[in-house]
């Protein structure tokens, strides 16, 4: 079967420079190298590209098969030729950052962070609360100070990966050699071995422990919001910091309140007669009762603002409002002499004929209602 024109299977045009040979090969190689790309053709593509490197990529082949085609190139395919030791792993490092450099396990880190779910009540999240949580937590062995390693002795260097926590292996095959390098198995990435383990923590360094921390709820803190407290969190490696512990807030529904954002609503019943003629009544906010004026001729739905009796921003931006929407209720019970005065109303008022006054409740309702 006749070969394809090499600079074509890279994708390229005659002329094309070294650095344009590599990138062009690196994404091929890449997008059909047969550990990802489990099409079929794509072991023969990955062979086919792999080639086209190997020519290409040696300055001397490459100005033969320039003058010369494919007869003029050296077709002896062992592998990845020119590209021997550029493995699979160092073919994604040179996408995704890293150069080949790997991070030191003796490094210091810093340690995982934890969290942690706090149920609160309505009023809590208005007004904050100081408290105490406890939780289990990663804490540093007490016998062996973090080492592991029992105590009169210390962690040794990993004699397998010379403490780098990573080891190369090569593997021949059918596309060539392939050197990757991989978490050393012997001391899982860590550099070290542990040959006599703590009897506490069993060479782990930390133990987990049941731990009280005190907690300030911040005033005007709303559900799902959460707060960091540094360095709770779960105890760093090699003498780096510990992480920290958020909390996340969750707020239980009030019976009476609802809240939207800084602003608390409340929807508050009142008679007819309150509605019709006016009053002065309490009404309950989170900071106690206060007085509210209800003017006569108010209408079912009517929203009052009370300035200031809301929620304190918990950035500190100020304080909400609470609004009290009123409901008129209509009543289902009536006496013989209210709906006698009620007939009389209706008759004063002009509403309705006479004639129609039997049907005054059925007036009334339609007049609370707006109709």
């Amino acid at each position: 079967m006749n070969k394809r024109d090499y600079y074509e299977v890279l994708g390229l045009t005659k002329g094309a420079s070294k650095e344009e040979i590599k990138k062009a090969y690196r994404k091929l190689s890449k997008q059909y190298h047969p550990d990802i790309n489990k099409d079929e053709e794509a072991v023969e593509k990955f062979k086919e590209i792999a080639e086209a490197y190997e020519v290409l990529s040696d300055d001397q082949k490459k100005a033969q098969y320039d003058q010369f085609g494919h007869a003029g190139a050296n077709q002896g395919f062992g592998g990845f030729g020119g590209a021997e030791g550029f493995g699979f792993e160092d073919i994604f490092s040179s996408f995704f950052g890293g150069g080949g450099r790997r991070r030191d396990p003796n490094a210091p880190r810093k340690g995982d962070d934890l969290q942690y779910s706090m149920n609160i009540s309505f009023e809590e999240a208005v007004f904050g609360k100081e408290t105490e949580i406890e939780i289990p937590k990663e804490e540093e062995c007490d016998t062996c100070h973090g080492s592991g390693a029992k105590p009169g002795t210390s962690p040794e260097t990993c004699h397998h990966c010379q403490g780098s926590g990573q080891i190369n292996v090569t593997q021949d095959t059918p596309f060539g050699r392939m050197v990757n390098r991989r978490t050393c198995n012997y001391c899982q990435g860590t550099g070290k071995l542990i040959k006599e383990k703590c009897s506490t923590c069993h060479g782990q360094g930390t133990v987990t422990k049941r731990k009280k921390i005190k907690v300030t709820i911040p005033a005007g803190v709303d559900d799902g919001q959460q707060l960091r407290v540094s360095g709770q969190g779960e105890p760093g490696k090699n003498g780096g910091p510990a992480g920290d512990l958020y909390i996340v807030f969750r707020v239980r529904a009030h019976e009476k309140f609802e809240r939207d954002g800084d602003d608390i609503y409340l929807e508050l019943k009142i008679t007819f007669p309150q509605a019709a003629l006016g009053d002065e009544i309490e009404v309950p906010t989170v900071h106690g009762k206060v007085k509210l004026k209800i003017p006569g001729g108010t209408q079912s739905g009517t929203k009052f603002r009370l300035k200031g009796k809301g929620v304190k921003n918990v950035h500190g931006y100020g304080m909400g409002d609470q609004h009290v929407i009123v409901k008129v209720v209509t009543p289902t019970k009536l006496s013989e002499k209210q709906r006698e005065l009620l007939r009389q109303y209706a008759e004063i008022s002009g509403d309705i004929p006479e004639e129609q006054g039997s049907s005054l409740f059925e007036k009334i309702k339609r007049t609370i209602k707006g109709e």
